[in-house]
């Protein structure tokens, strides 16, 4: 039975089957629903002790764990907007986040209390808890006295449930407004879309800070009461022994590619699992096929964004085709528009999106909200694909250079601005290209200014001081030129074929920048 609240879901199964496995982690700790709920009330209860109320941000920026997901699902039951954070945002992000969510509570990792107190108290945000991966912390202490529940109140489809940062092109990050709405209507559509059911357990091995880990992969279980194991951190072989008694396996290309370099990966390994699904990130049809000869299982790839969510996906009865991201899902209209062709190439074009899956706009910030609407309510991705003959969409690339690694999106204008204000860099372009671990891989091409040297690993050393690893270039390649048009832009294409090769084959070593 369909339920149109996301905290619903947790509520139902606790009322009508408790028993049942709700999470599990690989500390070999269980909880049924009915204990889930019953500690997510507490954690509620601590939230509205807090001052939060319907509306009010909860920013997290802590380990992944099962006390973790607790903190979510709390959201939702007292009608919270969570901010998930990535935990390796530097602190001059972590300003930035916090000075634009004004959240009500921070919630930090032990070890991040002192800088955390630090940034709120300057940017408006009145408490700080902690909570640690092993669910240690301020905040775990204060459920622990906690004896009363927070009520299960009504909370309208619109409200916010979630901000979640993704880059801009000026380099400035902005808050997808997520709702209650968006997030029932795109788990209940994956969860019919892909068969699931209460006796499904997933293996759950994504960060809780991105939309796949968070609300993907949780939210399409819970629809359907079925069962989650956490694992805190992604090991390869540890997931391998994991999968013996899993259903199903939610990825980005990354985890495919290093599931794949391990010897245990068998199909009697991986025999019980139903659904190998693929997102965040493009896979390679290398990648697809060789998984498939591998395991004799299929990978199901999607297409999704941090502003809707899942919008394709392949079909689970059907082909799935390598290098497609699948048909519309059930409910979400898609279009091409601006469509073009080079000789008898497809009609590559802008993938627009229109349904219940669109967030609601961009946070304080209306300008940016209208400019990415149609006047008939689609949403401009800013991603350019074609749709072939059997109605499968098909990803060509992304109009506002964005590259997503490892499942991460990376902006290149954020890692521009960092290259150009060292004094040896006159100027730089940062684009990706295919890399068989990561999907794409951050690159950057650079002009040194007359006369200056500077080895390569120190440029990526003190990128790595600046930006989050995930951000920070691979390979900063010195060019005597950057390829621009007649109106003087960067053509990044050009950049994008001249070192398509880099990564192919072997990882490439940093070389000296002369």
């Amino acid at each position: 039975m369909a339920v149109e609240d996301p905290y619903r879901w947790i509520e139902s199964v606790a009322q009508s089957a408790g028993h049942s496995l709700c999470l599990e982690d690989d500390l070999g700790r269980r909880m049924s629903y009915a204990e889930v709920h019953q500690s997510v009330g507490r954690y509620g209860a601590v939230l509205l002790d807090l001052g939060v109320h319907v509306g009010d941000r909860v920013a997290l920026l802590v380990e992944k764990s099962l006390e973790a997901v607790l903190v979510y699902l709390a959201c939702l039951r007292v009608g919270a907007a969570v901010v998930p954070l990535n935990t390796a945002y530097t602190a001059a992000e972590l300003r930035h986040f916090i000075s634009d969510s004004q959240p009500q509570v921070l919630i930090v990792d032990p070890a991040k209390t002192e800088a955390a107190v630090e940034i709120a108290a300057a940017n408006g945000c009145p408490t700080v808890e902690t909570l640690g991966a092993r669910g240690n912390g301020s905040i775990a202490n204060r459920v622990e006295m906690q004896s009363v529940g927070s009520p299960v109140i009504s909370i309208a489809a619109d409200t916010l449930a979630a901000l979640l940062y993704t880059s801009g092109t000026t380099g400035r990050s902005k808050g997808a407004m997520i709702t209650r709405g968006n997030l029932v209507a795109n788990a209940q559509c994956l969860a019919s879309s892909w068969q699931m059911t209460r006796e499904d357990l997933l293996v759950h091995v994504l960060p809780l800070f991105h939309v796949h880990g968070l609300f993907l992969s949780l939210n399409t279980m819970f629809a359907v009461g079925a069962a989650v194991r956490i694992h805190r951190i992604f090991d390869p072989r540890l997931t391998i022994e994991s999968l013996s008694n899993g259903s199903v396996f939610m990825g980005v290309p990354t985890h495919y590619t290093r599931l794949l370099a391990c010897p245990e990966l068998t199909p009697e390994a991986v025999s019980g699992v139903r659904l190998f699904i693929s997102g965040s990130a493009p896979l390679l049809s290398e990648t697809h096929r060789e998984f498939e000869v591998r395991t004799r299982k299929v990978i199901l790839e999607r297409y999704g964004m941090t502003e809707t969510l899942v919008n394709t996906s392949n079909p689970y009865t059907g082909v799935r085709k390598p290098g497609s991201v699948g048909l519309p899902l059930p409910g979400v209209e898609l279009r091409i528009t601006d469509q073009r062709t080079d000789g008898d190439g497809p009609n590559v074009g802008m993938i627009e999106i229109r349904g219940p899956n669109v967030c609601a706009g961009y946070w304080r910030a209306p300008d940016q909200t209208a400019a990415d609407r149609t006047v008939d309510g689609y949403f401009r991705s800013g991603d350019l694909g074609f749709i072939d003959s059997d109605g499968y969409l098909h990803i060509s690339g992304r109009a506002k250079d964005l590259v997503i690694t490892g499942g991460y999106n990376v902006y290149p204008k954020e890692i521009e601005l960092e290259l150009d204000r060292l004094d040896q860099i006159s100027e730089s372009a940062v684009f990706g290209v295919p890399h068989r671990d990561f999907g794409e891989a951050v690159t950057a091409a650079v002009i040194l200014k007359p006369s200056a040297a500077m080895h390569e690993a120190t440029v990526i050393e003190l990128m790595r001081n600046r930006l989050a690893r995930y951000k920070v270039p691979k390979r900063v390649i010195v060019v005597d030129e950057l390829p621009k048009n007649t109106m003087g832009k960067i053509q990044k294409n050009k950049l994008r074929e001249r070192f398509a090769h880099l990564y192919l084959d072997t990882l490439a070593k940093p070389n000296g920048i002369r």
